[in-house]
């Protein structure tokens, strides 16, 4: 796997709260393993990473009722 431990834990809680987010890292992730372009296996630091960059292009709204 790509992933260490740790990262593939990460994956799996983010995957029970938001599982187009985590299918989304998981593609990305298959894509850079594919293309050799992976050298090593992600760390849970790199996995949070990802995931930041990918809920910062989404806006999030939110409501407030006075």
């Amino acid at each position: 796997m790509a992933l260490t431990s740790e990262a593939r834990q990460r994956l799996a809680n983010v995957k029970m709260v938001k599982p187009e987010l985590a299918s989304s890292i998981e593609e990305y992730v298959i894509q850079l393993a594919s293309s050799g372009k992976l050298k090593r296996a992600l760390d849970d630091e790199q996995v949070k990473q990802m995931l930041l960059a990918l809920q910062g292009k989404k806006r999030e709204i939110k409501i407030r009722r006075a």
